[in-house]
């Protein structure tokens, strides 16, 4: 009987698996093409669930874009103050967390330093033709020292003590809404997807036939760096020098600011990494591409990853083990 009765759930377990079918939409938010692909087994439900990966990104799009009208710039003014403010539990949860990783990344990870991304002229759709800071706007706005620790939260209040504090989520936010975005598919049904925001990707449950196979960009763009099988629940997220840029004086000004310096990061030209939480990934990937190959290790250590690679200015690749 027992045989029996697993021999029944097995073929119900094919019949439903058999019975889903491949849907593919494209869309435009967080300023790149988000493709999506799922299983579903009706249209409807196909349906409803891209209806609610459209209306989710819309919804990031409004609450944490840099330096569009919405959500972020009505906190951004409020820091200003420096009187406590409310704000909604979920929003509260995201600043939380970024602070958390700031520390657990010994700030390299910084999304208070909006200023400085700001004065590097990359607070625009193209930054094409922008150009960069003097060097007495920098040294004015490191000698303020804006750090995730300058916000303080107590119940659902928030305030900062430093009016340099400029939040910018640009090195996280795509990674914690695809996130919550993969969590809210499965509590409606949807198994089996994959969301590629412009090649960092949420990938969940099994491709019918084979495993998700993924091919990690080279900074050039013409070839691949690598190429691996993604797993259920896995979020794998990029960081380089070569996404937004402009050159100035034959040199490339890239978009990751290195809160130490003041200036794009140097050392590494992209970093590629590997977890559970899609958010921690995104984070990482920027906190590891500042590090450089001299401190990746320890800084991957200490924010829980032990799945990355780190692409080097001589274009050396690193790996850890697990990579």
């Amino acid at each position: 009987m027992i045989r029996h009765l697993a021999l029944i759930t097995l073929l119900a377990l094919t019949t439903a698996c058999q019975q889903e079918r491949r849907y593919e939409e494209t869309i435009y938010s967080l300023g790149t093409l988000v493709d999506v692909t799922l299983y579903a087994k009706s249209p409807d439900q196909a349906q409803q669930a891209m209806a609610l990966i459209r209306n989710e990104l819309d919804a990031l799009h409004h609450t944490w874009h840099a330096w569009k009208p919405g959500g972020l710039q009505r906190i951004n003014r409020l820091l200003q103050s420096g009187e406590p403010f409310s704000l909604a539990p979920e929003k509260l949860a995201v600043i939380e967390k970024a602070k958390r990783l700031s520390q657990q990344s010994n700030g390299l990870f910084n999304p208070a330093v909006g200023k400085l991304i700001a004065a590097w002229g990359f607070h625009q759709d193209d930054p094409g033709k922008a150009s960069p800071p003097t060097a007495q706007t920098i040294k004015t706005l490191l000698a303020a020292r804006p750090t995730m620790e300058d916000i303080h939260i107590d119940g659902n209040r928030l305030w900062s003590v430093n009016p340099a504090v400029q939040l910018d989520f640009g090195g996280f936010v795509k990674g914690e809404g695809l996130g919550m975005i993969a969590a809210k598919l499965k509590a409606s049904g949807i198994q089996r997807f994959i969301l590629n925001a412009g090649g960092d990707l949420v990938v969940a449950g099994k491709h019918p036939n084979r495993p998700w196979r993924i091919a990690i960009r080279s900074p050039d763009g013409k070839t691949a760096l690598a190429s691996l099988d993604a797993h259920d629940g896995e979020g794998i997220f990029t960081s380089g020098d070569y996404e937004r840029f402009y050159i100035d004086d034959g040199q490339r000004r890239h978009h990751i600011i290195d809160p130490r310096t003041g200036y794009p990061a140097r050392g590494a030209r992209a970093v590629t990494v590997i977890h559970h939480d899609p958010g921690l990934a995104d984070a990482a990937a920027t906190a590891l591409l500042i590090a450089g190959p001299g401190e990746w290790l320890h800084i991957a250590e200490k924010m829980g990853i032990d799945t990355a690679l780190l692409l080097d200015d001589t274009n050396t690749l690193h790996m850890t083990p697990a990579m």
